[in-house]
């Protein structure tokens, strides 16, 4: 940090820096970011120092042990609190996210999946003050839904959500079954960052297909008379994004270029990610593709992250939302394994 904060400065000092107002405001943006990082460790180093000279004093003075006390309690507060603040450190952690859900192979069941899914994260979205909007949503045949895309904004929600990426995984007695055997379905959730204009991802309008048609679901009548559903496809990244959930059309299609341009980021860090591993010689996968959790409700209630190894027998608090000790145990591991 400190070579960047000192590249910084030298920029600030540039006779031009003034020039381009939107860059200079973006650099002083930065810097703000790296001393609110560095400020707290600094107050922490100050206050541990403090507590060494107490516990100096307490050899003669044993009456200010409750103080010492008291004061390793704050300070063990503020390490954690910064701990995070290290762990949600990432490029685009502090920003907006995208989260599309979609059900594997196997039809009602993986669908009705996806659907509890949905649900889980909306629970937790509503229990820590994050805002989200519902930007498509497409019901099952019989229950369930083929598709969901939500917009998430707060503070630091890429940085928290990035580590439910992946494939989830479900095994239960099947409530379509009439054998109530037991079935195994799968879904998967993919996470973007959402970016801002300043980021440079070109579309060309000649290598798209915007497709509108009439929503489906809630809405009441404007849904079954206006085509304000908007479905856009990227030909060279063969991605798909759709968006019905606004009633204009104009919105829609808005959003849904918003959403394109966030996964097609998201794909050139990934390529980047893959290229970096190659050249490392590392083997390990790092696509988004992979399994990372499984949810088992019968014959036991288990829930295990595959990659970090935390797992609960609480299956209920999670399915209700209880997810944060699977996202700060990956927090946790992904800062160990970089």
């Amino acid at each position: 940090m400190k070579a960047e904060t000192a590249r910084i400065e030298e920029q600030m000092s540039a006779p031009d820096f003034w020039g381009d107002r939107e860059k200079a405001d973006r650099t002083f943006a930065r810097l703000r970011e790296i001393k609110g990082r560095i400020e707290p460790y600094r107050a922490i180093q100050a206050d541990i120092e403090a507590i060494r000279e107490l516990l100096a004093l307490g050899e003669d003075d044993e009456s200010i042990l409750g103080e010492i006390c008291a004061e390793l309690e704050r300070v063990r507060g503020g390490l954690a609190e910064f701990e995070m603040a290290v762990l949600l450190s990432g490029e685009h952690d502090r920003g907006n996210a995208i989260i599309n859900i979609h059900p594997g192979a196997g039809g009602t069941e993986s669908q009705d999946w996806a659907e509890m899914l949905l649900r889980m994260y909306t629970r937790y979205l509503d229990e820590h003050g994050f805002h989200h909007r519902l930007l498509d949503l497409q019901p099952g045949d019989e229950a369930g839904i083929k598709n969901a895309t939500i917009e998430i904004t707060g503070e630091f929600a890429f940085g928290r959500f990035k580590s439910e990426s992946g494939i989830h995984r479900l095994v239960r007695i099947s409530p379509f079954d009439a054998n109530h055997r037991r079935h195994t379905s799968f879904a998967a959730v993919h996470v973007y960052p959402e970016i801002d204009d300043n980021l440079d991802v070109e579309i060309d309008p000649d290598e798209i297909r915007v497709d509108t048609y009439r929503a489906s679901g809630a809405g009441g009548q404007h849904v079954n008379k206006v085509s304000s559903a908007v479905r856009i496809t990227h030909f060279p990244t063969g991605i798909v994004v759709q968006c019905q959930n606004e009633r204009s059309q104009h919105r829609n299609r808005e959003m849904a270029m918003r959403v394109l341009r966030s996964r097609i980021y998201a794909r050139l860090l990934e390529e980047e990610e893959e290229k970096k591993a190659k050249a490392a010689g590392e083997k390990k996968d790092i696509s988004w593709g992979n399994q990372i959790r499984s949810y088992v409700f019968h014959p036991y209630t288990l829930v295990k992250d595959h990659r970090t190894g935390v797992q609960t027998g609480n299956l209920p608090a999670v399915m209700d939302g209880g997810i944060d000790i699977f996202i700060d145990g990956y927090l946790r591991w992904k800062e160990r394994n970089n």
